[in-house]
C-alpha cells in the first residue's frame, strides 16, 4: 500500500469497508438464523419481527450519526465506525435473551450495513469526480466478494466452532485488521481531497452548488429520484425473505431459487463493471431511467410465467438492476447536489435504503397474510416501478446540477 498512489489507496479503503459491511447485511445475519432461534427459543415470525423493528430503528439513528462524516476527518470517523463494529460483533456473540437479540441486530445493522457502507460510498463519492463511476463499481465488488465467499466459509466454520465463537473471531479480525487499513489508506485525506485526474490544464473544476441536507429535503427532485432508488432494495428483499412462499406458489423445485442466486450474483458483478464506465461516460442522471427496467421485466416474468426455468431469468434481471442501483445510488446524489455536504445527504439516503428493506419485508408479509398471491404482489411491485419511472421521465430534464459562475 505504501507505494500506491492516493487514488488507489482510497479505492482499497472503500473495497475493504464495503466487504466488512457484510457482517451487518441480511445475507450474513441470516446464516445465524437457525442456531439463534434454537438457542433463544423464538419462532420464524418473532425473528422476522425483531429483525424488521431493529432495522428501522438503526435507519433512524443513521440519519444523525451518518451526517457527522462531514464534520470530522475521515481517519477519525472511520476509526469510530471500526470501534462500533467491533463492539457490536463482540456483543452479538453474547446474546442470551430476546431483548439482547433485538439490541444485537440493531447494532449490527447500524454499524455494519449502515455506517460501514455509508462511510465507504461517501468517501468515494466525495473524493472521485471524473472517474466516480468506475471507483464506485470497484468498491461494490467488495460486497459481491463477501456474498460469494462468506456463506460457504461460515458454514464450514460451523463444523468446528459454535456461532458465538465465530462472532468472537469476527470481532478480533475487525479490531486488528481495519485500523491498519485506514492508517495505510485514508490517513492523509480530508473533506477537500480530490482525485488527481479531475483537474483541467488551468487547475480548475466546474463549480456547482453544494446543497445542504435541509435544502435537499425541500427539493421535489430528491423524492422523485428516491422513489426509483428504493424500488430495488424494497422489492428484492421481499423476494429474498419470502422465497419459500414463491417456491410453493409456483410449485417450483426446492433448490431452483438458491441456484438462481448464482445468476443474480454473476449479473450483478457484470453490471457493476459496465455501469462504472457508463456513469463516467454519460453521467448517472442520464442512466437512472434504465436502472429499474430490468426489475420491471422481472416482475412481469413473476406475474406471467409458471415454469421454474424462468426463475433464472427473473433473478438475472434483478441482478442487472442491483448492479446499476449500487453505483447510481451513490453517484447520482453527488452529481446533483455536490460533494461538500454529501455525507449528510448520503446518511439520509442510506437510512431510506435500510428502512425500505424492512418496509418491503413487512409489506410482503402483510400481503401474504391477507391472501394475496405472488402474482398479485408482482403486479403491485411492477405498478410501483412503472409509476416511479413515469414520474422520473417527466422530470428527467430537471436533474441537472445548479452551476455557479466563476
Amino acid at each position: 500500500m505504501i507505494n500506491l498512489n492516493l487514488n488507489k489507496k482510497v479505492i482499497i479503503f472503500g473495497f475493504i469497508f464495503t466487504f466488512f459491511s457484510s457482517f451487518g447485511q441480511s445475507f450474513f445475519l441470516g446464516l445465524f438464523n437457525a442456531p439463534i432461534r434454537n438457542e433463544l427459543g423464538i419462532s420464524h415470525g418473532q425473528f422476522g419481527s425483531i429483525y424488521a423493528i431493529s432495522t428501522i430503528c438503526s435507519s433512524l439513528l443513521l440519519i444523525w450519526v451518518g451526517k457527522k462524516i462531514d464534520d470530522y476527518k475521515i481517519l477519525n470517523y472511520s476509526f469510530f465506525v471500526i470501534i462500533l463494529l467491533f463492539i457490536s460483533s463482540l456483543f452479538f456473540s453474547m446474546l442470551n435473551s430476546i431483548y439482547l437479540f433485538a439490541i444485537g441486530i440493531f447494532l449490527m445493522r447500524f454499524s455494519g450495513q449502515g455506517l460501514m457502507s455509508h462511510t465507504s460510498t461517501t468517501v468515494i463519492s466525495r473524493f472521485f469526480e471524473k472517474s466516480r463511476g468506475k471507483a464506485l463499481s470497484t468498491i461494490w465488488l467488495g460486497l459481491s466478494a463477501a456474498e460469494f465467499i462468506l456463506p460457504i466459509f461460515i458454514t464450514y466454520l460451523f463444523l468446528f466452532y459454535s456461532w458465538r465463537t465465530v462472532w468472537q473471531g469476527i470481532a478480533i479480525l475487525i479490531i486488528i485488521f481495519l485500523p491498519f487499513v485506514i492508517l495505510k489508506t485514508v490517513r492523509s485525506i480530508n473533506v477537500n481531497s480530490r482525485e488527481k485526474e479531475n483537474f483541467d490544464k488551468n487547475n480548475n473544476r466546474t463549480k456547482i452548488k453544494n446543497w445542504r441536507r435541509i435544502e435537499v429535503i425541500k427539493d421535489y427532485r430528491f423524492y422523485i429520484v428516491s422513489l426509483n432508488m428504493l424500488a430495488m432494495p424494497m422489492i428484492i428483499t421481499g423476494i429474498f425473505v419470502y422465497q419459500s412462499f414463491i417456491t410453493d406458489s409456483k410449485m417450483w423445485d426446492l433448490y431452483i431459487i438458491p441456484k438462481s442466486f448464482m445468476i443474480y450474483s454473476v449479473f450483478s458483478i457484470i453490471t457493476l463493471f459496465l455501469s462504472g464506465f457508463l456513469v463516467d461516460k454519460f453521467t448517472s442522471r442520464k442512466l437512472i431511467p434504465i436502472m429499474n427496467i430490468p426489475l420491471l421485466l422481472a416482475m412481469i416474468i413473476l406475474f406471467y410465467f409458471q415454469n421454474e426455468n424462468f426463475a433464472y431469468l427473473l433473478f438475472g434481471l434483478a441482478g442487472i438492476s442491483n448492479g446499476f442501483g449500487n453505483v447510481l445510488g451513490s453517484s447520482t446524489w453527488a452529481e446533483i447536489y455536490g460533494v461538500k455536504f454529501i455525507g449528510s445527504i448520503k446518511a439520509l439516503t442510506t437510512a431510506f435504503m435500510v428502512f425500505s428493506t424492512a418496509f418491503g419485508t413487512a409489506v410482503f408479509g402483510v400481503l401474504i397474510d391477507s391472501s394475496f398471491t405472488i402474482e398479485d404482489i408482482a403486479f403491485l411491485a411492477g405498478a410501483y416501478i412503472l409509476v416511479s419511472l413515469v414520474l422520473l421521465m417527466i422530470f428527467r430534464k430537471n436533474l441537472e446540477p445548479m452551476k455557479l459562475s466563476n
